[in-house]
């Protein structure tokens, strides 16, 4: 008891006394990087601060978080595994009802600003300052960013050992000049970009912008950016479609950009709903890895993983892709089917599940409440298709199907369709032959 007492004791110590590490952003002919320690240190990071272990094998370095929300628990955990972290101070938004215009208000932001840098500036795992997350959203109040220029001069007094950045939501050519005038203490400039990558990796410089700068979020195409359904359910990609384009984006206006781009962050290191449960997390809700791991390892680390996740080629409903709009008449029946590859020859698990479209109207990545499965069904056949009696009420849902090999590596995808109620009269869709089938359907 004695010796362990003693030891909790000394890392207790280490910990109270841990020294900051320096952390530089450092010119040289026209280009940019960042030296940690006095070392060359390229952000290979992942914005979320869960699955640490599998961040390491996938060869990332750092994670970024939004505020001071758990920040020493984050920061510890982070240090514990040679992590660093891009510590997020939530800056209010105009969208939620924040008034720059309030002075008071406004000071009341920077002190506790001031007092979390004063906490955290010495934490070794820190490795810059991100003053707020898209506080341009929907904004018409440019006092927002003398706010920012505040922030970024008092962590550059209290801290000096440690970079300032912003995230703003993509790329505004009026706002990067809004910056350039009025937040001089900032060091780094962050972005956060989905589909529109390449145009705004392209036009930063364009529009003034010649230092250093990190693209904070990037991923799969947002929802804002797909074609939509005729009732306006947007068509979310593949994992398989999601793993291509996080290969090309990451290999193309990632990689490709260093002297000027000194790292990234990838979205999102976990699971949420937005828009739907599967859009924009690298993780299942069970915590389970996605296919575009995959790619992010090779990015990372410059070859294949060992055990790579199946894919998907092709789902279809009542032999339609979800951009046809598929309207399906409330409980007949009608088959599903999805085909996949599973690179390693093992054994796969299918699983379907029909959820009700997300009517949430949010921006931003504004809270959205999980939605619940829609039960009773579906009835999966031994081909792993699956017999799908729609629902008796009338609306908009998903069918999701989740591939997954042994070790819980997993595709999936997601076919939108529209149910449309069923009249007295209307004969049934299906010949006889089903009828047998109908009445099996999993009560899941």
């Amino acid at each position: 008891m004695r010796i362990i007492s003693f030891l909790f004791f000394m890392v207790a110590s280490i910990n109270l006394h841990a020294q900051a590490v320096k952390v530089e952003v450092v010119s040289e002919n026209g280009e940019y990087y960042l030296t940690r320690g006095g070392e060359p240190y390229y952000i290979k990071g992942a914005g979320g601060h869960d699955h640490l272990d599998e961040l390491i094998y996938l060869g990332g370095n750092s994670i970024r978080t939004w505020s001071a929300e758990d920040a020493q628990e984050i920061l510890d955990a982070a240090h514990e595994k040679g992590l660093t972290v891009m510590f997020g101070l939530w800056v209010q938004h105009e969208r939620h009802g924040f008034d720059y215009n309030d002075e008071l208000a406004v000071k009341k932001q920077l002190d506790l600003f001031t007092s979390t840098v004063r906490k955290y500036k010495d934490h070794p795992a820190l490795l810059l300052w991100c003053i707020g997350n898209e506080m341009d959203l929907f904004y018409t109040n440019t006092k927002v960013w003398n706010a920012v220029q505040d922030i970024a001069a008092m962590i550059h007094k209290e801290d000096p050992n440690h970079p300032t950045s912003m995230v703003t939501a993509g790329l505004d050519s009026n706002e990067v000049q809004e910056v350039l005038a009025k937040v001089p203490d900032l060091d780094i400039y962050g972005f956060n970009t989905y589909g529109d990558i390449a145009k705004h990796s392209a036009n930063i410089e364009n529009y003034g912008w010649k230092g250093p700068y990190i693209i904070s979020e990037w991923g799969p195409n947002g929802h804002w950016e797909v074609e939509k359904t005729k009732w306006g359910a947007p068509i979310e990609q593949t994992s398989t479609e999601k793993s291509n384009s996080y290969q090309e984006r990451y290999e193309n206006y990632i990689a490709t950009k260093k002297g000027k781009c000194i790292g990234s962050y990838v979205f999102l290191w976990g699971q949420k709903q937005e828009t739907t449960s599967t859009w924009y997390g690298l993780f299942t809700a069970e915590g389970y890895p996605t296919e575009p791991l995959d790619q992010l390892y090779v990015a990372w680390q410059g070859k294949r993983p060992v055990n790579a996740s199946p894919s998907i080629q092709r789902i279809s409903l009542d032999g339609k892709q979800g951009n046809q709009s598929i309207y399906l008449k409330a409980k007949d029946v009608y088959d599903a089917q999805v085909s996949w590859v599973e690179p390693d020859s093992n054994k796969v698990k299918v699983e379907w599940v029909i959820f009700p479209e997300s009517n949430a109207v949010s921006a931003g990545g504004d809270f959205e409440s999980a939605l619940q499965p829609v039960l009773g069904s579906l009835s999966k056949r031994k081909d792993n298709s699956v017999h799908l009696r729609a629902p008796s009420k009338e609306g908009a849902y998903r069918l999701f199907v989740f591939v997954r090999d042994k070790d819980n590596r997993t595709a999936y995808a997601n076919i939108p369709f529209y149910v449309l109620p069923r009249l007295e009269l209307d004969p049934p869709a299906k010949s006889v032959r089903l009828k047998k089938q109908e009445l099996e359907v999993e009560r899941n």
